[in-house]
């Protein structure tokens, strides 16, 4: 009960046909999330007359879509007057389908406010667009997180407060006033005291907001959001996310900015596992349409990537999919090489093979004084004759002069590859804010040059 929408125990077999449409609604409705059916063995050996319940919905289940028009009116008159405002957006915009995005686009552009994502909201807003901030929280780039702790006015439309992109509750965006859209109510003011709560889906409540903008004719403070995205650019200017790809040995930001840069299309889609690689993907991979990231975002599942790519490739076979996988977290479920063999999938998989657990390495390293424990593996098998075992090509690269032959080889390639790409083994991933920390103690990568940031910035370096 604690982690599902709802649970059936069906004691009926004729019970079973309108049981397992009924809970497909529910978990599929509102806010999405799992929901158990449990089917005893005496139930399963009986039969029944399948009865089509497809449209049945519960009675007692209901969710509000349409937002309240008091809230919206308040909202958008918060939003019209914003001096330092940000669209702070999550996965309930995608969830909310094509329409929420087109939505969301249409209304950033029409104010010309800054926009950032969570880790589960990229490709609502195009990465490519000038007004996107790139993707906040614990490894979100500089200006994503000081526009959300020095903003006025925050606009969160279907993003959670989760604890990754809030960090401290009590140092969050201290200085700004809260509108929070999300169609779950019980996640409105549970971690971050909100000042206009918006229950709705976000489609609808966009909508809204849209049409309330244009009635009332509003525009924005030009002046004053002027002066703000003159500040966004200079901490923009710190490019908080570069790095030096020297020599032989290839930096895993490097490998994924090529391959980004090589693979890239509007028909690529993209899935991960869990670690180091899942947060240089994010910030490296550009998204500019949704669906096309498929990323496990919470209770850190390494595992999922791979038999994710496998849905993807099926629900999309003319697309190009691509898996980024770490050394540990693929070797959670590596015998989906046998599904991708046997229906020839043209799934391409990335390992980047440092040889660790990165992120516990990394966490390792950082804040339990370099007591590294159980973050090395000795033993790891050959990722090119394993995927030849299961009947799939291989490749390996070690250099980063091989790297772009590497990458066209493979995605040239008709049919499924495993790459193994061995990278540098002690690369961290910055910008980092410490667990429990506030946006403004960020922590940037070893030599970058903040130049003239702050105390004015409201920077903690460290």
């Amino acid at each position: 009960r604690p982690c599902t929408k709802h649970n059936y125990l069906v004691k009926h077999v004729d019970e079973l046909s309108r049981t397992m449409h009924e809970a497909a609604s529910i978990a599929r409705s509102g806010r999405p999330g799992p929901v158990v059916v449990d089917i005893p063995k005496d139930i399963q050996n009986q039969k029944t007359v399948y009865v089509n319940h497809q449209h049945y919905r519960r009675p007692s289940y209901k969710v509000q879509t349409k937002p309240d028009a008091k809230a919206i009116e308040e909202a958008v008159k918060l939003i019209a007057g914003a001096k330092k405002p940000v669209f702070y957006t999550g996965g309930g915009v995608i969830n909310s389908g094509d329409k929420g995005s087109e939505l969301l686009r249409e209304f950033v552009r029409a104010t010309g406010f800054p926009c950032t994502s969570t880790l589960m909201g990229l490709g609502a807003f195009p990465a490519s667009d000038p007004l996107f901030l790139g993707m906040l929280g614990m490894h979100g780039t500089l200006e994503a997180n000081l526009a959300m702790y020095h903003c006025d006015v925050m606009i969160n439309i279907g993003a959670r407060f989760d604890d990754r992109v809030v960090g401290a509750v009590q140092g969050f965006s201290p200085g700004s006033k809260k509108i929070h859209v999300d169609i779950d109510p019980s996640s409105i003011n549970k971690s971050v005291q909100v000042d206009i709560p918006i229950v709705g889906d976000a489609a609808e409540v966009l909508a809204a907001m849209l049409a309330e903008w244009k009635k009332k004719k509003y525009q924005p403070n030009a002046e004053a959001v002027g002066k703000w995205w003159a500040q966004i650019k200079r901490w923009q200017s710190k490019q908080c996310l570069k790095y030096t790809q020297n020599g032989d040995g290839i930096k895993p930001q490097y490998a994924l900015d090529r391959l980004d840069e090589l693979s890239w299309s509007p028909d690529t889609y993209i899935t991960t596992d869990v670690g180091q690689h899942q947060m240089w993907s994010a910030q490296y991979f550009r998204f500019d349409n949704p669906r096309r990231w498929m990323t496990s975002g919470g209770l850190g599942t390494m595992g999922y990537g791979l038999p994710a790519a496998v849905g993807v490739q099926i629900g999309h076979p003319e697309g190009r999919v691509i898996c980024v996988s770490g050394d540990a977290s693929i070797m959670m479920n590596i015998q989906e090489l046998a599904t991708i063999a046997q229906y020839q999938l043209p799934i391409k998989l990335v390992i980047l093979n440092n040889g660790y657990m990165g992120m516990v390495r990394q966490w390792q390293e950082m804040f339990h004084g370099e007591r590294y424990s159980q973050s090395y593996f000795e033993a790891l098998p050959d990722f090119v004759a394993l995927a030849e075992a299961f009947h799939i090509k291989g490749m390996r690269v070690t250099k980063a002069g091989e790297l772009d032959a590497g990458i066209k080889a493979m995605l040239a390639h008709d049919g499924p590859v495993l790459m193994d790409l061995v990278v540098e083994k002690q690369e961290n991933v910055f910008p980092m804010i410490p667990a429990g920390a506030g946006h403004n103690e960020i922590v940037l990568g070893p030599g970058q040059d903040v130049g003239e940031l702050n105390e004015e910035d409201g920077m903690v370096l460290i």
